[in-house]
């Protein structure tokens, strides 16, 4: 039974394997948070931004509380393998009043990755909070940067990211 939590949770905090890429791992494991937000955009477009945070919320904590088995597991603090934080930031990232489409979806991504890659204040900063805290916290703080970005980008340049 032991070893089948641990396969559950393994699998749950890499977004299903997304974890164990050899390179960029955060950058795979993102992609769980994108297909989990097209998914939602394109089956009810109506409940989108309240599923959206709901997932983010269930999603975020769920992984603090694996956080202190990532370590053990892996031998680290914040350990590669570990992506469903990712998946959280990303949703934040993606936490628009309606379904973004492809081009927001995309627009997304990249915003996203470049501030969990950069953790510009406090998102560095909360990277030392304990165990599982650490490991999600920054990446949360990482999908507000890249949000507020991202309605920026959609005021400044409508047509481009128009749904």
């Amino acid at each position: 039974m032991a070893k089948l939590k641990d396969f559950l949770i393994e699998c749950y905090v890499t977004s299903c394997g997304l974890g164990h890429a050899p390179v960029a791992s955060g950058t795979f494991g993102t992609l769980g948070g994108v297909a989990i937000a097209a998914a939602v955009g394109w089956t009810w477009p109506e409940h989108y931004l309240p599923l959206i945070l709901g997932l983010m919320v269930v999603i975020s904590l769920l992984g603090v509380a694996c956080g202190r088995w990532s370590e053990r597991r892996w031998g680290r603090k914040d350990p590669g393998q570990f992506v469903i934080d990712e998946v959280a930031g990303y949703l934040v990232a993606v936490a628009l009043p309606v379904f973004p489409g492809w081009p927001g979806l995309i627009a997304g991504f990249f915003l996203f990755r470049l501030f969990d890659i950069v953790k510009p204040w406090p998102a560095r900063r909360l990277e030392k909070l304990p165990s599982g805290w650490g490991i999600v916290v920054d990446d949360l703080v990482a999908g507000v940067y890249a949000l507020v970005s991202l309605i920026l980008l959609r005021m400044a340049l409508p047509d481009l990211l128009a749904t």
